[in-house]
């Protein structure tokens, strides 16, 4: 009787029910994102009906409007891919904004548009009250925009207060060593001292209030600005005008709403 021959270490086992056996061939894994060329900022305003959706529904806005551009944005790798975007600090909803930003990577150049036609083109694709206002190609090296933005710029319309009494309690709050309010976190009630992250605030108009706040350590919405000043104090609507990086003494915005690049796509 011959004797069988040894099995070819080389060949692969045959599949199993589960999927392809030990040693047999593997189905190629995700796409792994390319090398990105190019991060591309942008700066819009969100006003009207818009600003009661959240901002995850802002984000999932700009992620339809950017398949439907047809720019090569960048994705990440893994099982789960997704557009590498990147926010700036999100807007409390129900708050209307001239100044909120997004980064997003791309891995190719955008086509060589100039940043008029490319703010016009991606405008048209969001919903209304979603415009984009100034684009700008974002240098190599900048940190990411909740890492470098230190402060906001706040226009708050209350009601509840004749204007003399309004200006009393925002000379009260501002004379004032602590300002202690009750507020939420991580979904449970605390105490806070919001006095430091005041940093400027005053009667811009009758019933008008410009505050500008600190985001760091912990930043400060308007609602709970109101409360320093009064249970009697009522936000009727808050609009963030800017957004403030500060560095060795000075401050600059994110992106300007002139800002000007001559080719976007240029490499």
């Amino acid at each position: 009787m011959t004797a069988p021959e040894p099995a070819d270490p080389t060949a692969s086992a045959p599949p199993t029910a589960d999927g392809p056996a030990p040693g047999g061939p593997r189905p190629p894994g995700p796409r792994q994102a390319d090398p990105v060329r190019h991060r591309l900022r942008f700066r819009y305003g969100k006003v009207g009906k818009v600003r009661f959706t959240s901002h995850r529904d802002v984000a999932r806005m700009w992620e339809r409007a950017l398949r439907r551009s047809g720019l090569p944005v960048a994705w990440s790798g893994g099982f789960s891919p997704h557009p590498l975007l990147s926010f700036g600090l999100a807007l409390p909803t129900g708050a209307e904004s001239s100044a909120e930003y997004v980064d997003i990577a791309l891995d190719g150049p955008p086509g060589g548009e100039t940043v008029a036609e490319l703010v016009r083109r991606l405008s048209v694709l969001l919903p209304e009250g979603v415009d984009v206002l100034a684009a700008g190609v974002v240098a190599e090296g900048s940190g990411s925009l909740q890492q470098e933005v230190s402060s906001c710029s706040w226009d708050v319309e209350v009601q509840g207060l004749a204007a003399e009494e309004l200006a009393t309690r925002v000379e009260q709050l501002l004379a004032a060593p602590t300002v202690v309010v009750r507020r939420e976190r991580k979904g449970r009630p605390v105490q806070d001292d919001v006095r430091p992250a005041v940093l400027a605030l005053d009667v811009a108009a009758p019933g008008c209030l410009h505050a500008e706040l600190a985001t760091r350590p912990r930043g400060v919405r308007p609602q709970e600005l109101l409360c320093g000043l009064g249970p009697d104090v009522t936000l009727v609507r808050a609009h963030r005008r800017h957004q403030w990086i500060e560095r060795d003494g000075a401050r600059w915005e994110p992106l300007t709403m002139s800002s000007e690049v001559a080719q976007v796509g240029a490499s």
